[in-house]
């Protein structure tokens, strides 16, 4: 039944029903007297809040619908509105449903392109800095060495803090290209490249303790990557909003044998600030892969961001390729 005669039912069900009573044995006088009086202002009432009832009941999908719209987000897959009844409304729900199901897929589609994109312009970025930033400050500070030594003294101490800047300014534009290109990942595997990206986050304000569970199923390269990537995202913010001093980088097998990645600190906790550009990159990535990411204050204060794998992203074993080897 659609929703134009679904009303007009309700609607008329309502005046029958007063029609059916003024034709019953109840009369009104002229002028009215108190009592009709009353009695007419009763079932006025009474036909407005049946007809608000009936409505109410009638419309239920439709707000039903209206809240799901409202709540809609891509970020957070899988959330469909209930297709209740029949008609018109169960039409509308079940179209949107499928206009999300169509958006979800075509975001995915949209955010792999965009993160592939992002990854090999860091990848490229990183090259630039390493071959041709680092090269040249290296070759800067060769030649501030040769002529510091060949200096008189009173300038030997300013080359030599020269020196010491340009040494500075190196092994910055070095962490900046590990952290735009983690090629540990690469050759070492996710498990080093987490135990490296917790030796660069731990300074003297601030200890990472990573745990890496023995044991753990194979995944493949783009898994690695999302989790490799959500932890220095995690690490990042943690870092520079949180004023935390310690920090818990895990990687662990779930009960269900899939892998869960934890980052937990001892800092301020999240509260209610929305979610930033790094929350919600971290969750584009998880999406990625089909992960669950789960941003929460800790039970004991702090924040703690739990990404687990879901099943089906282990990869298939394969021989690991031999590395060319190098002539002397």
């Amino acid at each position: 039944m659609s929703l134009y005669w679904r009303i007009f039912l309700l609607n008329a069900s309502v005046l029958v029903v007063a029609v059916l009573l003024l034709l019953g044995p109840v009369t009104v006088s002229t002028p009215v007297l108190l009592g009709e009086a009353i009695v007419l202002v009763a079932g006025l009432v009474a036909m407005l809040l049946a007809n608000a009832f009936l409505l109410r009941l009638g419309l239920a999908p439709l707000q039903r619908l209206t809240r799901a719209m409202r709540t809609a987000d891509l970020l957070r897959p899988g959330r469909r509105a209930v297709v209740a009844g029949r008609g018109e409304i169960a039409d509308l729900t079940r179209t949107f449903n499928t206009m999300l199901d169509r958006l979800e897929v075509e975001r995915a589609t949209s955010t792999a392109r965009v993160l592939s994109a992002q990854e090999e312009e860091r990848r490229r970025i990183a090259q630039e800095l390493h071959d041709e930033v680092g090269q040249t400050l290296t070759a800067v500070l060769l030649q501030l060495k040769h002529t510091a030594n060949h200096a008189p003294d009173e300038l030997r101490t300013e080359l030599h803090q020269a020196q010491e800047t340009t040494r500075a300014g190196l092994d910055e534009i070095r962490r900046i290209a590990r952290r735009l290109r983690p090629g540990v990942l690469e050759e070492l595997g996710l498990h080093s490249a987490l135990r490296s990206l917790a030796s660069e986050f731990s300074t003297r304000g601030l200890t990472v303790r990573p745990h890496v569970e023995p044991g753990l199923p194979k995944l493949d390269h783009e898994t690695e990557l999302v989790l490799y990537r959500v932890a220095q995202e995690g690490l990042t913010n943690t870092a520079r909003h949180a004023a935390a001093t310690e920090v818990e980088l895990r990687l662990r097998r779930l009960a269900d044998g899939t892998v869960g990645l934890l980052v937990k600190d001892n800092g301020r906790g999240i509260g209610t600030a929305p979610d930033g550009a790094g929350l919600s990159g971290m969750r584009e990535r998880a999406l990625l892969i089909g992960a669950d990411l789960t941003v929460r204050e800790g039970a004991e204060g702090g924040t703690e961001v739990h990404l687990n794998v879901r099943r089906g992203r282990r990869a298939p074993e394969r021989p690991t390729p031999e590395r060319p080897r190098q002539t002397p």
